[in-house]
């Protein structure tokens, strides 16, 4: 099961559900790329300090866009998840194509005070976290198509 995570810059919250989907996924077949309708080029810093601080691996986490993934030779998405927030206003991108849809939104922790960005991040990937976690939990490779679109969306709720 693959899935894209979405969001514009693709350099904070897409790149932090992506290495948690990776982790927590991985003995389900779960795969997670991320992607930004206008990447910022590059992974903000805290983003890495805060998944390394966690364990996690960094390797290939990289800021990219959407283009990537919108080949023919490019892997097939079962699922696209965005995560951009409310904040001013601020657009999601939207995904072609057939694969189920949810939104976990979250607000941008890259826009916090420079002071605020560690809370802001530990904020962002512990709500992440929370709905990923609830995601995997479900087993979504044994649900139904229609079952599933309605589990990603009330995970997209958990606080």
């Amino acid at each position: 099961m693959n899935i894209l995570v979405l969001c514009t810059g693709n350099s904070a919250r897409s790149i932090l559900l992506e290495a948690i989907l990776n982790r927590l996924g991985r003995a389900r077949g779960i795969t997670a790329y991320s992607a930004g309708s206008r990447p910022a080029g590059a992974v903000h810093p805290q983003s890495l300090r805060l998944l390394t601080a966690k364990g996690y691996d960094t390797t290939g986490l990289r800021s990219k866009s959407w283009d990537e993934f919108a080949g023919t030779s490019s892997p097939q998405m079962d699922m696209v998840i965005t995560v951009c927030g409310s904040a001013a206003g601020e657009a999601c991108p939207v995904w072609p194509g057939t694969p189920l849809r949810a939104h976990w939104g979250v607000e941008d922790p890259a826009a916090a005070a420079p002071a605020d960005q560690q809370e802001a991040f530990e904020a962002a990937h512990a709500r992440l976290y929370r709905r990923a976690e609830a995601f995997v939990a479900l087993e979504p490779g044994r649900l139904s198509r229609a079952a599933l679109q309605t589990e990603l969306s009330r995970v997209g709720t958990i606080e």
